[in-house]
């Protein structure tokens, strides 16, 4: 029964959804796509005159997905099939928590349930296990004297914010401080210590060498595995396992894991019954905020802009698939929609003196700033005054609690999200407008904020529920390195995946074109440079994790935000998945 239902899902042509009509057209990327659209916003042309034709245009690409589509989508799975799921988890929970398996076993268990997108169902027993394992830590390494064993367990522990230090390796290393030889015969050892390495803190060593040991042993031995480890290999090293998207990972793994000789037919039901309800309700979300959208009328009224309601949705379901958290998904496609549309008008339409009057009236927030504003800025500022509010009031109406100061102060404070924002979006303006290229660091202090995720991440630390304390709001006001972290990968991989066609059209602001400014180097050796700083941001955001308890966030909240990086990879790892998406992303969306 799953599975029939599982093999009609998402194909490109053939999946279990098909869209809905959005309400809300998604307005542009967060991602900011810089066009060469410069020195028009000074020309006294766009000063005199406020007139359509004489504003600018990037003649972005309309939308693949259209409002009927979205709403012709059925949704109707989750509650068809719960009692059946909650059947079959319970069993799964019985095997799980059974006193006759051993730690290997149930590592391996822990793995799959995790991969095939059942984590968030059997969290308190995941805790409960790695707390038993975690307690005999190196005992337990001991008797299983496997590379293979040592390094899922050392993944899994840090993953869930135990202590485990690198040198549980050290009984794995030469004297020359290498990997043993023998070792190169266990592709099972070599790609497990590939997955765990990529947990690594700044400054380990041992995890630094086994990253790039693993990968060149990976890619070796690509060729002489057979078809199954083959894939498992080349999935891999397209991108390691704790970078990836959770909810497209299970889509992989659920078909994977069904060719195993040894998969758990239990297990595997469950997962795909798990992912076509997860997806069901998804649907359902995707159709609110299409209508949404819709009625907004800033597609129509707003044509400069990009619309892309289904790529802001796919990024919330990046960051929080469970279907638990549909409010939170519905809250940040609007805030992700209204960041695509902003950026674009400062990106492609707005004067300069327009842009700093937008700003100021974000500053205030006050709703008789319009009156100052040209007409196309009113709209675009009303609907996004009202929609901000109204996302504090259903706060207040589900939670009891008036977060309307706590998101004001966000949103209004000169030195705070929504305003530093539009002044992070303004410098670029002034600097494309001036042909200006900035130091790299200059460039990178502005950008990680530029690029939207502080925004994004505060919204979602009020729409994830819960008790809204001082204490946090502190921290996310001051930019917390949580914000920062992801902020950084978010910008990065958006640089990587533009830089080439802005630097052919001359655009001076972007992280390659401004390491190549300042240093001299080629645009290989910038980009080898922009990789570096992804991998160090992932190793301190690793470190974050480890930390987490010391700070006033909860789990969910941590993990949302290591998720936007990991939507971010996902986006722009094979060009503008956002900005300019291609069959790939609509593949990928459709999956």
């Amino acid at each position: 029964m799953a599975l029939g239902l599982f093999t009609s899902l998402p194909s490109v042509n053939s999946m279990n959804w098909k869209l809905e009509k959005p309400r809300h057209p998604l307005p542009r990327a967060f991602h900011r796509t810089r066009m060469n659209l410069k020195c028009n916003a000074c020309s006294a042309s766009l000063k005199k005159s406020h007139e359509e034709s004489k504003k600018r245009s990037a003649n972005y690409q309309p939308t693949t997905w259209s409002y009927d589509f979205l709403q012709s989508l059925k949704n109707d799975y989750a509650e068809i099939y719960k009692d059946k799921a909650t059947e079959l988890e319970e069993e799964v929970r019985c095997m799980l928590n059974s006193a006759d398996m051993g730690m290997l076993t149930i590592l391996e268990m822990i793995d799959d349930i995790q991969r095939l997108g059942l984590g968030h169902r059997f969290e308190k027993d995941i805790k409960r296990n790695l707390d038993k394992i975690s307690s005999k830590e190196q005992s337990s390494f001991e008797a299983e004297k496997s590379l293979h064993a040592t390094a899922l367990c050392f993944r899994l522990l840090r993953q869930h914010g135990y202590e485990v230090s690198q040198d549980i390796f050290d009984g794995f290393i030469d004297d020359q401080g290498s990997f043993m030889a023998y070792l190169h015969n266990d592709i099972e050892g070599m790609l497990s210590l590939y997955e765990a390495s990529h947990l690594a803190y700044e400054g380990e060593e041992i995890l630094e060498k086994a990253i790039k040991q693993t990968s060149m042993f990976l890619k070796k031995h690509l060729g002489n595995s057979d078809s199954i480890n083959a894939e498992r290999v080349s999935h891999a090293l397209e991108v390691p396992l704790h970078h990836k998207m959770i909810m497209l990972e299970a889509r992989w793994h659920i078909e994977s894991y069904g060719k195993r000789e040894d998969a758990n037919p239990t297990l595997l039901e469950l997962s795909k019954l798990n992912f076509n309800m997860a997806q069901s309700v998804l649907k359902g979300d995707l159709q609110d905020m299409s209508r949404w959208w819709n009625g907004l009328g800033l597609r129509s009224k707003l044509s400069f802009s990009r619309d892309r309601l289904m790529e802001c949705f796919f990024w919330t379901v990046g960051m929080a698939f469970e279907p638990e958290f549909s409010s939170c998904r519905k809250g940040l496609t609007k805030v992700t929609s209204f960041i695509t549309t902003i950026d674009d008008v400062y990106d492609v339409y707005g004067a300069l003196d327009e842009l700093e009057l937008f700003r100021e009236a974000v500053e205030r927030w006050d709703v008789s700033a319009v009156r100052d504003l040209p007409d196309y800025m009113k709209l675009c500022f009303l609907a996004f005054f009202n929609s901000v509010n109204e996302m504090a009031y259903d706060h207040l109406k589900e939670h009891g609690e008036d977060v309307i100061p706590c998101l004001t102060k966000a949103v209004c404070s000169s030195n705070l999200m929504w305003a530093d924002l539009c002044k992070a979006f303004l410098q670029e303006a002034k600097w494309s407008c001036n042909s200006i290229t900035p130091s790299f660091e200059e460039y990178l202090e502005n950008a990680w904020r530029s690029v939207s995720g502080t925004v994004i991440l505060i919204h979602a630390y009020f729409l994830l529920g819960g008790n809204v304390s001082k204490q946090a709001l502190d921290y996310l006001v001051n930019y917390d390195e949580l914000l920062r972290w992801p902020s950084i990968i978010f910008r990065l991989c958006n640089d990587l995946a533009t830089s080439s066609a802005e630097i052919a059209r001359g655009e001076t602001a972007n992280s390659i074109s401004c390491y190549m400014y300042e240093t001299g180097v080629s645009e290989a050796e910038a980009r080898e440079h922009v990789e570096k700083l992804i991998q160090k941001a992932w190793r301190n955001m690793n470190k974050y994790q480890m930390d987490s308890e010391s700070t006033p966030f909860a789990r969910h909240f941590v993990a949302t935000a290591i998720n936007l990086a990991r939507i971010a990879e996902c986006t722009y790892q094979h060009g503008d998945g956002h900005g300019a998406p291609d069959s790939w992303s609509k593949k990928r969306i459709s999956k």
